[in-house]
């Protein structure tokens, strides 16, 4: 499994070029191990990254409904010490929220130095929905989308590494996810009949995500990440992630005392 093949390099990307049943090469039963390796590795590298406390990591997930970015917020983000972990979401804005431009409540939300922050929905959101409803055209959406470049850019500056995932499903397992929760009575709170009317804009809301993707640089990378079997996307967003904290290295800080001179009795 190669990372970068799954990144996007900043240039409109084609959500039909990803196969959203992907497997990696990989069963569910070789995975499993896998991925419980990576959380106690990215539960390492975010304690270095919180006794540190010079950087942080914002993790943006994005998806269709049903496309599975609370899963991937308790399998994979569930590996992190709460402490130091921060979800966020964006739904409508509020009449206080749109009194200020649209960046105005997202940079509020981002992680301090030392947090893993992670945006379960994001500022995208601010320029898919509008777009699809025919609220905003085409020439605003990418006035919005390059605000959102210079603002991903600060955070960069700033010491925030973000990293933005699109999990990538397909209309059959979306189907099939929806029905799931038509089923079972437990799971009657997260069906919202308004997402069949969205699921009706498909091709728009593609054409859309397609032009977020675009926002995709070395300081703020997009990966779209096959999603229709959960433990595939669990695994790579996990090596994504892994990848990403080494990379940014945080150190252990160092203490101004020798710790072999002190005796505890």
């Amino acid at each position: 499994m190669k990372l970068s093949d799954y990144r996007v390099r900043g240039k409109r990307a084609r959500l039909a070029d990803w196969d959203t049943r992907e497997d990696g090469g990989l069963s569910k039963e070789e995975a499993q191990p896998l991925l419980a390796e990576l959380q106690e590795e990215l539960a390492s590298w975010q304690e270095r990254l919180y006794a540190e406390g010079k950087q942080s990591l914002l993790v943006v997930l994005q998806a269709r409904d049903a496309g599975g970015k609370d899963g991937t917020v308790k399998k994979v983000i569930g590996a992190f010490n709460p402490n130091g972990v921060r979800v966020s979401n964006f739904k409508v804005p509020t009449p206080e929220e749109k009194a200020h431009d649209f960046l105005w409540r997202v940079h509020a939300q981002v992680p301090r130095a030392g947090m893993v922050g992670v945006f379960n929905r994001s500022h995208y959101e601010d320029v898919l929905v509008p777009l699809v409803h025919g609220e905003m055209d085409e020439e605003a959406a990418e006035e919005r989308l390059k605000d959102i470049r210079h603002f991903e850019a600060l955070l960069g500056r700033g010491g925030t590494r973000v990293v933005k995932f699109y999990l990538h499903v397909s209309p059959d397992e979306q189907k099939e996810r929806l029905q799931a929760r038509l089923d079972d009575p437990s799971k009657h709170w997260k069906f919202n009949p308004g997402d069949l009317a969205e699921r009706a804009l498909w091709d728009g809301y593609t054409d859309a995500y397609e032009a977020c993707l675009a926002t995709s640089t070395d300081a703020a990378p997009w990966y779209v990440v096959p999603a229709d079997r959960k433990w595939f996307r669990d695994l790579l967003v996990s090596r994504v992630l892994l990848h990403t904290l080494k990379d940014m290295d945080p150190q252990y800080p160092a203490v101004n005392f020798d710790p072999r001179a002190i005796a505890i009795e």
